[in-house]
Formats: structure tokens, sequence, C-alpha cells
């Protein structure tokens, strides 16, 4: 495994699945304390969420739009076949970092950034990767790697 937490990794995937979950979800929600996304927005100015079906439909249905022509205005198909944004950032990210689109946003952007998912041994590398874009994430493998001991020897 390469990266900058492939130690931590190693260990991560090691523990028992639900000590994991409990520990990320503390940290996320210690992390979210301090952060504040608002003043961020980095995954909305470059990380494309997948859109499903009921995305589209909720989102086309929010903006008054049949959904073939938010498709043709907003989206593409990827090289995995799936809709995403043809452009970043995001559209409905506003001046003030708020989403225009809040209520109505995908599944992909209200999930994000995951640390509080069930079954966070299955999406690790997800998470490892998400440390390049939120300061949320990039903080709780930073306090996992500078805390590794007392952390990871409670679980």
């Amino acid at each position: 495994m390469e990266g900058e937490y492939a130690e931590l990794m190693k260990r991560l995937k090691r523990l028992d699945g639900k000590k994991l979950d409990a520990l990320f979800h503390r940290l996320h929600d210690e992390e979210s304390q301090k952060i504040d996304c608002l003043q961020c927005a980095n995954c909305c100015r470059s990380l494309g969420p997948r859109f499903i079906q009921n995305d589209i439909a909720r989102m086309a249905t929010h903006l008054k739009m049949k959904e073939s022509a938010f498709i043709n205005q907003y989206l593409r198909i990827d090289e995995d076949g799936d809709y995403v944004f043809k452009e970043m950032p995001c559209p409905f990210l506003m001046p003030d970092n708020y989403c225009m689109l809040y209520n109505s946003r995908t599944k992909a952007c209200r999930e994000y950034p995951h640390t509080d998912s069930k079954n966070i041994k299955g999406i690790l590398k997800i998470c490892e990767l998400n440390t390049q874009t939120c300061p949320i994430v990039k903080n709780i493998f930073e306090r996992m790697c500078k805390n590794d001991y007392e952390l990871l020897r409670r679980l």
C-alpha cells in the first residue's frame, strides 16, 4: 500500500469494524465542530459527485426542469458510465459557499466526507483519498497518526 497513511491504514484494517466505526464517528463529530465547511467548500470546488436517478429527479424538480433538460445542461457520462457534472466547480455552489440546492443535493454530497458512515472499514481507501480534499478527514487521519497508540489502544 502506498501513500502518506500506509502504516495507519494497515493497522486500521485489522481493527474490529464496530470499534473502528465508533472511533471514526467520534473523531468526525469532534473535527466537524472545529471546521466550518462554508469556509472551505473544497469538495464542491473539486470533487464531482456521482448522480443516481433519484438525484437527477430531485434536483430537476427543485429547478422546475425536465430530467432530460437537467441532464443536457449540467451532466455528462464519465469513463465509468456514471452521470457527473460537465464542469467543476459545482454549478450550484454560490459565491458564499452555500449550495443553491442544498435540500435537494445528491446522495454523494449528503454522505460526504463519509467519516460518519457505517462500515468505515469498507471505505477506508475512499476516506484516505478524502484527506486530500477535506480538512475534517485530514485532521482525523492526522490525529490517528499522532495519537496512534492512545486512540487505537482503547479499541
